[in-house]
């Protein structure tokens, strides 16, 4: 007899990825997590299958969105727990996902026919570009959230001191004035090239995008200084500053994986469960390419997530894979929106 496909490794397999999925569209897609998300729609129709499962118990749950702890100072953890705090079992995986997203708690990209039913949301919010500093020397540094530094150039060297968060830099080319970052214990030390450094408690992470550099660590006492490590475009080294002496680990990126990496860069449309004609007039106002709504009713097709603003070719795909869109493209540019019938 057959294994039921509930149970089979490969639909465990699907259903885990599925949830995963759910989850980071719930924090938002970046525009390159947009593509694999429609690249691994279409690997396999399980994929699909398996996401529509977990959507089916989440409607089928749809009443716990209601909920309200109006009687009881102690609402249930188990209901209420943040999902990424969880420990997944295999047995009860798709239930506990659907029932976090139930409750309010995972707001993925969702479709809904009631929006007569759905109470007024918050408005769309503009993820600015972030801070962008231009450095005496002509080199650019755009500083994530927290990013904070501060800098010492002299006529030998030019050095900024990370002193927290994330920072992307693109440097002016100077062979005589090597371009040093400093994380801690850490040093990135470049003359003409782009990357990035993040420092957090327990590690720092630096990812080249163009150029090469060269990663040292402070020699700890009674310790030989460790030999520098060389990176280049396409590359990631891990820090792990908590070992002392212990040695970068350098593993190749791809582009999929540095665009994603680096998607806090860009403009961000961040919206919850607003109709499809409110958010295209937000990527048109942004974008060469225009996307016009065929008929009413695809007008009406209430949308939430994180979209990187640039990325109007991937945000018209998400449509197509997932939200039964049809694009037709017309002689002009334009991109006509229609719901599949």
């Amino acid at each position: 007899m057959a294994a039921s496909p509930s149970i089979s490794p490969d639909s465990d397999r699907a259903a885990q990825a599925a949830a995963a999925w759910l989850a980071r569209r719930d924090r938002g897609l970046t525009a390159a997590e947009q593509d694999e998300y429609l690249q691994w729609l279409r690997q396999d129709p399980r994929h699909g299958q398996a996401l529509a499962r977990l959507e089916g118990t989440w409607r089928v749950l749809d009443a716990l969105a209601r909920w309200r702890p109006a009687h009881s100072t102690q609402p249930n953890p188990d209901l209420l727990a943040r999902p990424r705090l969880l420990r997944w079992r295999r047995a009860g995986f798709a239930l506990a996902t659907a029932a976090a997203m139930a409750a309010g708690l995972l707001l993925v990209l969702s479709r809904s026919e009631r929006s007569a039913e759905m109470p007024p949301g918050r408005s769309l919010r503009v993820i600015p570009q972030p801070e962008r500093l231009t450095l005496t020397d002509g080199s650019v540094v755009e500083l994530n959230r927290d990013g904070r530094i501060e800098t010492e150039f002299t006529p030998a060297e030019r050095r900024v001191r990370l002193l927290g968060g994330e920072a992307h830099f693109t440097v002016a080319k100077n062979p005589a004035r090597p371009f040093i970052v400093e994380a801690g214990a850490v040093a990135v030390r470049a003359v003409g090239t782009v990357f990035d450094v993040r420092r957090g408690a327990t590690a720092v992470e630096v990812l080249v995008t163009e150029g090469k550099v060269r990663v040292e660590r402070s020699a700890f006492p009674g310790a030989a200084p460790a030999p520098p490590t060389s990176l280049v475009a396409g590359e990631r080294a891990m820090v792990d500053t908590t070992t002392p002496g212990a040695a970068p680990v350098v593993a190749a990126v791809s582009a999929v994986e540095i665009e994603r990496a680096l998607a806090w860069q860009g403009v961000r449309l961040e919206f919850p469960s607003l109709p499809l004609s409110e958010i295209v007039a937000e990527f048109n106002l942004r974008n060469a390419t225009q996307l016009v709504i065929g008929d009413e009713e695809t007008a009406r097709l209430r949308i939430g997530g994180t979209f990187r603003a640039d990325n109007v070719e991937g945000f018209v795909r998400l449509l197509q894979a997932g939200f039964g869109v049809t694009a037709e493209r017309r002689p002009d540019g334009t991109v006509v929106l229609r719901r599949t019938r």
